[in-house]
């Protein structure tokens, strides 16, 4: 058993976690990776987390399922396998699955377009509920510290990357748990919530993240490759190409 001070880090898959994970083991923190399948329209963000976990070396690796496909509300999630019944029984066909189909994800969208308003890819509390579960595993390891890779800077508009959220979830942390009430004060970390993508892939390089071990497309084709085309690819790609670095996954186009 590791003697090194354990943290949780939110770990999906993608360049910003694998990035602030890095960070948190740099700091010389036994890191205890959690990952979630919650309805994501495909698996690769889950094989990326693996990949990274293992690389990172993590004291353990959770994968947890939450179904919020069954909520749906954004383009990422896929579409709710059943229909949901009311509380007579009845199957209610205005669920999920109708909310899931109206949001294509979003492509070729210029700089000004991905930093006005919120997407169709923001999925509804998603890093509030994520963050819920991290702070339940770090009350049982137990672990006073939480990483996560959230960004304010090059990001997508979505309200759950703010600092404001952090410290705000930080605080609650710290009132609704007995870690908290007893004096033991947990730390919510976003160590990248104000870089922008170059300075977080010139951060990664520097700590020897594996980037081609990393996912971020929210539309891969079958193969895997990356489309090129939506946010997150867009944001990707600039963020490698202010850097003066290649980006070593594989894309469309």
């Amino acid at each position: 058993m590791t003697s090194r001070e354990p943290a949780i880090v939110l770990l999906s898959g993608g360049m910003d976690s694998a990035v602030a994970a890095a960070l948190a083991r740099s700091q010389g923190f036994a890191l205890y990776a959690l990952s979630f399948r919650y309805g994501q329209r495909h698996v690769r963000e889950i094989e990326a987390a693996r990949r990274v976990a293992q690389s990172l070396q993590v004291e353990k690796h959770l994968i947890l399922e939450i179904p919020l496909g069954q909520i749906g509300g954004s383009a990422l999630l896929q579409p709710a396998a059943e229909v949901s019944r009311t509380p007579s029984g009845a199957a209610d066909h205005g669920g999920a699955a109708d909310l899931s189909r109206a949001h294509p994800v979003p492509q070729d969208r210029t700089d000004s377009e991905i930093s006005a308003g919120i997407p169709a890819t923001y999925v509804p509390a998603r890093n509030t509920i994520f963050l819920a579960y991290a702070l339940a595993w770090a009350e049982v390891i137990p672990a006073r510290h939480i990483f996560l890779g959230v960004n304010a800077r090059d990001y997508s508009g979505y309200p759950d990357c703010r600092p404001e959220f952090v410290a705000a979830f930080e605080q609650l942390a710290n009132l609704a748990t007995k870690a908290g009430v007893e004096g033991e004060k947990i730390t919510l970390h976003a160590p990248l919530i104000h870089l922008r993508k170059a300075e977080i892939v010139r951060k990664g390089i520097e700590l020897g993240v594996e980037f081609s071990l990393t996912h971020s497309c929210y539309d891969p084709a079958p193969d895997g490759r990356a489309c090129g085309r939506c946010d997150s690819c867009s944001l990707r790609r600039k963020g490698f190409r202010e850097a003066g670095v290649p980006d070593p996954i594989l894309y469309l186009g």
